[in-house]
């Protein structure tokens, strides 16, 4: 949701007018590297609103963050810049912050990316608060080198973290579909499903982002469609409802336009799940 303006002050107002029951927010910058500081107020206010509704939040970290990057800067403000959401996450009172998996870039090794991967996320790990937010990790689209596309790949990169208690899983339906994941074919969002629970095991599923995609399975592109009007389709979302793993968790959409195609995606969302 848009927070211009305040979190508390126009994102609970947009939450509200969707008919949302779990909300996603950025609390800095999602394509720079500025760590912004939160308005204790806001912050405060906007906590207090979403545990009075029982509304869960969620965080999603900064786009540029790459633990796998060969360039030690980018490394750097990564580190810091995860530090700062965890931090910002803990105040608003957030269940979990997602981050994108990352890749190993061009002409690196995947070996020394994984290395990279460990050394710096388990120290933010250890910094965690035990009232504070999960580390919910987000497979990519499988372009480039990246690190965790599939969700077979969840194995050797939960491996990597020591399968600690404080990281979980986004699955990104639009991301796995482009990975390889055909949540269109019949019983193909169930067999997804199945085998991310086998990969990561029992539980680690914390959220879904709920987007249809613009292109083919396999294209390893990254682009969002609203829900029943992309490649994936109505009945792929409604098979991922209706499995064991999703049983409690909560779905953000990401879908393209403003408040009245996100209303009716949520909309929609509610329907299948209610059906």
């Amino acid at each position: 949701m848009p927070v211009a303006g305040g979190l508390a002050r126009s994102g609970l107002a947009y939450a509200r007018d969707l008919g949302a029951e779990a909300v996603q927010v950025f609390v800095t910058n999602p394509r720079g590297w500025t760590l912004t500081p939160g308005d204790p107020h806001q912050d405060e206010a906007f906590r207090a609103a979403c545990a009075d509704s029982c509304m869960p939040v969620f965080v999603h970290a900064p786009y540029l963050i790459n633990f796998g990057s060969p360039t030690p800067a980018t490394l750097e403000r990564s580190i810091a810049s995860l530090r700062h959401t965890l931090r910002r996450g803990a105040e608003i009172g957030a269940a979990g912050v997602v981050v994108h998996t990352g890749s190993a870039v061009a002409g690196a090794r995947r070996e020394v990316a994984m290395r990279q991967v460990r050394e710096a996320i388990l120290p933010l790990l250890e910094e965690l608060r035990d009232d504070g937010p999960h580390l919910l990790l987000e497979p990519t689209a499988g372009q480039g080198q990246s690190l965790c596309a599939t969700v077979e790949d969840l194995g050797p990169y939960l491996a990597a973290l020591d399968h600690h208690p404080r990281v979980g899983v986004c699955l990104d339906t639009c991301h796995a579909f482009a990975a390889g994941h055909d949540l269109a074919a019949p019983g193909g969002a169930a067999a997804t499903m199945d085998a991310l629970v086998r990969a990561a095991g029992e539980g680690r599923l914390k959220l879904i982002h709920a987007n249809d995609s613009k292109d083919a399975c396999g294209s390893c592109r990254d682009r969002h469609e609203n829900i029943g009007q992309g490649h994936i389709g109505e009945d792929a979302f409604a098979e991922l409802l209706r499995h064991p793993a999703a049983a409690g968790v909560p779905w953000v959409v990401e879908t393209p336009g403003g408040k009245e195609r996100h209303a009716r995606d949520v909309a929609l969302l509610q329907k299948l799940r209610d059906a």
